[in-house]
């Protein structure tokens, strides 16, 4: 009884440490806290995204705490680069990792996400990829097609000659 008592408390003891490894950052990037003191240079921020939110004029803003006013730090996404991004908002709730240029933007550090690409693993697999060769905006080859009424059939009509009788006149009955 003892010995398997012994050997339960050190399957759990080995499988919580396997737990906690699968936890562990596997990076060195700052935590978003820190961004502000590393303002001009280019890093790697890692945060829990807690709100997705779409500026008035286009811009979409990935915040990393409770009060936008006061989050020492944002990710940003400008209108034009977001047609790249895929559906941003499934970040929301997500532990992510940016790497880019930090800048101050009114006292407040923030990175300019570009491409999908600076983004983590993690949240690279939560955005699924934008088809780049399909545009639903633009037309061309791309569309459906147009309906049309069908075409009738043409009928072929061939001229025939005088009806032959199966029966042989010069034959005798």
């Amino acid at each position: 009884m003892r010995i398997s008592s012994l050997v339960f408390s050190l399957l759990l003891l080995a499988m919580s440490s396997i737990t906690s490894a699968r936890k562990a950052p596997t990076s060195n990037c700052l935590p978003f806290a820190d961004a502000n003191q590393h303002v001009g240079t280019t890093q790697c921020v890692s945060g829990t995204v807690l709100h997705v939110e779409h500026g008035s004029k286009g811009a979409t803003f990935l915040t990393f705490c409770h009060s936008v006013k006061a989050c020492p730090f944002t990710v940003v996404v400008l209108p034009g680069d977001i047609k790249k991004m895929g559906d941003i908002g499934r970040l929301e709730g997500r532990q992510i990792e940016i790497k880019g240029t930090i800048q101050d933007y009114d006292g407040h550090a923030e990175i300019v996400l570009r491409r999908t690409q600076q983004l983590g693993e993690s949240a690279y697999v939560v955005i699924p990829r934008v088809p780049t060769e399909y545009d639903v905006e633009k037309a061309g080859h791309s569309s459906a097609g147009r309906i049309r009424k069908p075409k009738t059939a043409k009928t072929k009509t061939s001229k025939q000659g005088s009806p032959v009788s199966i029966e042989d006149p010069n034959e005798p009955q």
